[in-house]
């Protein structure tokens, strides 16, 4: 999450330990600095100082629970600097009654505001609502297969709009991608304005009618997903579903949406770990009182063992991890860290590492080759999250590989599982509806590496009798004794075996 022109996921409280920066006074106190958006929506974000014999400690109020020490404080004449771990910088100095503040993202945004005199108090939760009790909630009967469609969040963040989504859902059917499988046009963060006088959640300038949108996006043969939180603000600080569940989730139906990501976020405020079941029960129920069928994937980035509990809550996808990031690292740790979680998933109820990177510069063809190929093993959900106006033939073959795709789509539903681990080429196999078997030979050293496997290692009695290389596009010849091959560096080898 980028801040704040990228709130998502932030650190709600990032205390922001400046202890031997001497300060000659000024800052002392709580301010409060609202950040107009273009769009017609004010966002709060607070910083509290205090001082203490010319030493100053601090921090900063935003949007979700986390707490994160700064990685650099020191002075520029009259101002004080503080950099944030993720590269975000703010440049703070007393400006008459109020502080002059300039905050500076990692993404490149920068925003110049007035930070006002502000009260503890402002800061507080709205009171807590007790969450229901825990029932079991039925399959909605939806995503018997993970879904597949595109997010904005990864690559427009705040920037989408109107337009950008209309022209994501053109791109899909123009490239393919809409023949190949992808199906959902899914709005991330930002897109909320507030409550009408009736409570009902309206959208932000950016959107100026929502189910005129969803019409259009219904016209090209795709769906329309939206995005909230069970907090009284989503991670970018926008309204949330707080005490409005049942409410928001008739307005999705009224507007004609067809998938919800429910981000956890400031719920974390209010509620602890153990009301997670119970909160995100309570918006299953309502998508499935809304008279309209809505995939309901949850984001609570793997906390309590959702996989545990994610289908008793009427959910179709949950998060098992962190955000990703668009780097080979980033992608690895998480993508080559879910075999364990095999067990849990099945038609309707999908492991959800993250949505894809592929296409957003951040990587080598062979690394995302190697992300989409091991997100297919996994029969994790296909959310494509670049610019698909704008998108590379590479990156065009990639996403449409249906042959891989196939195997994401597996009607069986099994997740694969890590057989074997040679010197770095991990081998992991996935059992599929035809009786075959998905076979991919993930090399994660950078250099290219040989790789094989025996028959019997995969269970095979004999040399199959047909072998499929899904990236090649070609038939392999079978050996007596079982495959052998080289793999790129960070590269896959993908084979389906009959």
């Amino acid at each position: 999450m980028r801040f704040p022109t990228h709130l998502r996921r932030i650190a709600l409280l990032l205390f922001i330990s400046v202890a031997g920066v001497a300060r000659g006074g000024g800052l002392d106190g709580v301010w409060r600095i609202e950040m107009r958006k273009p769009f017609g929506v004010t966002l709060r974000t607070y910083l509290i100082f205090h001082e203490d014999a010319g030493q100053v400690r601090g921090m900063v109020f935003a949007n979700s629970s986390s707490k994160v020490a700064i990685a650099d404080v020191r002075t520029d004449g009259p101002d004080t600097l503080f950099q944030i771990p993720w590269g975000w910088n703010f440049r703070v100095r007393p400006d008459g009654g109020n502080l002059h503040v300039v905050i500076t993202y990692d993404g490149g945004g920068r925003d110049e505001e007035t930070a006002v005199p502000a009260s503890e108090s402002e800061m507080q939760p709205p009171p807590r609502i007790a969450p229901p009790a825990v029932v079991d909630v039925p399959d909605n009967g939806l995503a018997r297969t993970p879904p597949m469609g595109w997010n904005s969040w990864n690559h427009f963040a705040e920037r989408v709009d109107d337009r950008v989504v209309r022209e994501a859902a053109d791109a899909m059917v123009s490239s393919g991608m809409a023949a190949a499988g992808y199906v959902y046009i899914n709005i991330d963060d930002t897109w909320e304005a507030g409550r009408d006088a009736q409570g009902n959640i309206v959208a932000n300038q950016k959107f100026p009618d929502m189910r005129a949108l969803a019409d259009y996006v219904h016209s090209t043969g795709l769906k329309l997903g939206i995005y909230s939180s069970p907090g009284p603000l989503t991670c970018g600080g926008y309204e949330g579903s707080y005490g409005h569940e049942e409410q928001d989730a008739r307005t999705y139906a009224g507007w004609g949406i067809d998938y919800l990501k429910y981000d956890w976020c400031s719920a974390g405020r209010i509620y602890g770990n153990a009301d997670l079941r119970a909160v995100y029960q309570k918006m299953g129920v309502a998508l499935q009182g809304s008279g309209h069928a809505i995939v309901f994937s949850l984001c609570q980035y793997g906390m309590n063992d959702v996989w545990t509990w994610g289908p008793k809550v009427g959910g179709n996808l949950w998060r098992t991890t962190g955000d990703i990031s668009d780097n080979w690292k980033s992608m690895s740790n998480i993508g080559f860290n879910q075999g364990h979680l095999a067990p849990y998933a099945g038609p309707g109820h999908w492991n959800d590492p993250d949505m894809l990177e592929v296409g957003n510069g951040g990587m080598t063809p062979d690394e995302y080759r190697t992300h989409f190929s091991l997100w297919s093993m996994l029969a994790a959900p296909l959310m494509a999250g670049n610019d698909l106006h704008g998108m590379s033939a590479g990156t065009r073959d990639i996403l449409t590989n249906r042959e891989v795709i196939a195997v994401d789509q597996d009607a069986l539903g099994r997740e694969a599982v890590r057989i074997a681990d040679n010197g770095g080429v991990e081998i992991w196999t996935r059992p599929l509806a035809d009786g075959g078997l998905a076979v991919a030979f993930f090399n994660r050293n950078a250099e290219e590496m040989p790789s094989g496997v025996s028959w019997s290692a995969l269970g095979l009695g004999a040399p199959p009798a047909a072998i499929r290389d899904l990236w090649g596009h070609a038939g392999v010849a079978p050996d007596a004794a079982g495959y052998s091959g080289t793999v790129p560096g960070h590269g896959v080898v993908m084979l389906r075996v009959r």
